[in-house]
């Protein structure tokens, strides 16, 4: 690979996270699955989603499958609390839970790395990242829902690499599922890391990390 020179961020499960209370509202507050529970539900929908099982439109295909895979679980199955589910992780307002340290690790980062986002979205995801307080640290933000392609179409990462004026051959990416984010970022030229929070990859021989602390040191390698 070319010498390293921009780095590109998911940011679903990658920076931001879904507030599970205000998605899981159609459910009654005691149903709500813990934190593990969640994550293992993330692993299964990843493990379909990869695997070629969930066709359609990619973002709300994976969010079917997983909202359908919770309330059969919870012995509560209903396609019209399933759909509003779905709707309400599509939000991208309900991706506003921000890990402590994430804007110092990214300001880290970015005194290294020009940096900037590309996100399956709804068109407001800088809204979000505004919100939350990090915005200012990307160069450029790339939403689908502006686009009009999903990841992994190679669309939307040549948008994103246009806006930053940057080669693929030296541009990283770095999002939570190997079909969408690994292997579009790939196919674009681009080299890639799996940011794997909820342990989806483990068993696979892929680079990958857990939190952006561990992306800083698998940088310096």
């Amino acid at each position: 690979m070319a010498k390293r020179r921009f780095i590109f961020f998911d940011v679903g499960n990658t920076l931001l996270f879904p507030n599970r209370a205000r998605v899981l509202a159609p459910i009654a507050a005691e149903k709500h699955p813990s934190l593990e529970a969640w994550q293992a539900l993330e692993r299964r929908t990843k493990q379909e989603f990869d695997q070629g099982l969930i066709s359609g439109k990619v973002d709300h295909g994976f969010w079917w499958t997983f909202h359908t895979h919770l309330l059969h679980q919870l012995n509560a199955f209903d396609e019209s609390v399933r759909d509003t589910l779905v709707e309400n992780t599509q939000n991208s307002a309900n991706w506003d839970q921000i890990l402590p340290g994430t804007r110092e690790a990214l300001e880290r980062i970015r005194e290294r790395y020009p940096i900037a986002v590309i996100s399956n979205a709804d068109g407001r995801i800088d809204a979000v990242l505004g919100r939350c307080g990090i915005c200012d640290c990307f160069a450029s933000i790339t939403d689908s829902g502006n686009v009009g392609h999903e990841k992994p179409h190679p669309a939307i990462f040549a948008a994103a690499l246009e806006e930053m004026k940057a080669d693929p051959a030296e541009s990283l990416y770095v999002g939570d599922v190997y079909s969408v984010d690994y292997i579009g970022a790939r196919k674009a030229g681009m080299d890639a890391v799996l940011f794997d929070v909820s342990g989806a990859y483990r068993q696979r021989e892929l680079p990958r990390v857990e939190s952006l602390v561990e992306l800083e040191n698998w940088l310096t390698k």
